[in-house]
């Protein structure tokens, strides 16, 4: 009787913590996040997050809707994608949004445009405003450039390798980087798409 008793007894304990188990709500999964570094300090957020108005993204001065009509192509073509990624990086011809920029590179470099794929890894090599260095995401990126016989990036394939392996200074990085990166990207990269009679060529 006894021996009844505690099976019974464990039988029901048993079902109560299956029960419990089930109640507890199962976490989504991870979100795919970047780095941002800012005045109030480092935190992750959303590959997708914008610090805009997505309807003040484009001035008032486009009359002939050039920026909607090379945002519309860069569905279609990731080369127009690269070049919209470049264009709110340099503030022509739209807002300069850094997180834009990031959005329309990655989504180029996703199907396969290795221009793109080697703006990708040198953005997160060095940062990109107040998104901080990367330099795991920028070797992955890299990586894939080097895989496709690209030279520029196997010099800075070894550069990420290096800035991961031991810690730097994020203030002496961005004083060293900045200035070359950015004039390098603002007049060293140039467009594939052109505005011609109204429309994109390429």
């Amino acid at each position: 009787m006894c021996k009844k008793n505690i099976i019974n007894r464990f039988a029901l304990l048993a079902f109560i913590l299956v029960s419990l188990a089930a109640c507890v709500p199962v976490p989504p999964p991870p979100q795919q996040t970047m780095r941002i570094h800012n005045s109030s300090g480092v935190a992750d957020r959303p590959l997708d997050y914008a610090s805009h108005d997505p309807s003040t993204a484009v001035p008032d001065a486009d009359p002939e809707g050039r920026i909607p009509a090379l945002e519309a192509l860069a569905q279609q073509d990731p080369r127009a994608a690269y070049d919209l990624g470049l264009r709110f990086f340099r503030g022509d011809g739209v807002r300069q949004d850094s997180y834009q920029a990031i959005k329309w590179m990655r989504d180029a470099a996703e199907r396969g445009d290795l221009e793109a794929q080697k703006a990708l890894g040198r953005f997160y090599l060095t940062g990109l405003e107040e998104m901080g260095p990367d330099p795991q995401e920028a070797e992955k990126w890299l990586k894939i450039a080097v895989s496709r016989g690209d030279k520029e990036s196997e010099k800075l394939l070894k550069e990420a390798s290096e800035v991961r392996k031991r810690e730097i200074d994020y203030r002496r990085w961005r004083s060293y980087w900045h200035p070359r990166f950015y004039g390098y990207w603002h007049s060293g990269y140039p467009y594939r798409y052109h505005w011609r009679h109204g429309r994109w060529y390429y």
